[in-house]
């Protein structure tokens, strides 16, 4: 008997661009439910720019009831005040479902490639052509879009791992 179908909320956490997608799993079947990216006004002031992004990702978890979420981790760069930023993007975006009380799962970019491409330093074309093939319907998807459908499949993907491997309910 397979597990229960279940909903997974992706999301690629970004200041100027916060990309989500929302996945259907059953068994080994993936589905594509619905994608978008949510722009904060870019003049607006930091705090009113992740208050914008809590309230669509929050408005997404209303929309689209997801079961668990996603969300890749901070790719480090070379300008700490970008970091730090883009840190309290994806802190934002994760306290939006936290709030609805579903799990948050977290995953490195390069693991989250690997595993819809095939490598860890695929690019963002590479990502968008799989998820594409991957999930009919996600076809022309904006790049935010498509790397957080590309979380959502990475988690599915890792349940399934750890289902087989003993190491999580159905």
């Amino acid at each position: 008997m397979s597990p229960a179908p279940l909903r997974i909320l992706g999301l690629d956490p970004g200041l100027r661009r916060t990309g989500w997608g929302v996945i259907r799993v059953e068994g080994n079947r993936l589905s594509h439910l619905g994608h978008g990216v949510i722009a904060p006004d870019e003049k607006a002031p930091f705090s009113e720019r992740l208050l914008a992004l809590f309230e669509g990702i929050s408005a997404v978890v209303a929309d689209w009831s997801p079961d668990e979420a996603a969300i890749e981790e901070t790719f480090m760069n070379n300008n700490a005040a970008s970091a730090l930023k883009l840190g309290h993007a994806r802190a934002a975006a994760m306290l939006a479902p936290a709030r609805a009380g579903l799990p948050v799962a977290e995953y490195a970019a390069r693991l989250v490639k690997k595993s819809v491409v095939g490598t860890g330093a695929a690019d963002k074309d590479q990502v968008a052509f799989m998820i594409a093939r991957i999930l009919p319907g996600s076809a022309g998807a904006a790049a935010d879009a498509a790397d957080a459908l590309a979380v959502a499949v990475a988690h599915a993907h890792a349940r399934t791992r750890a289902r087989i491997q003993g190491g999580l309910a159905a």
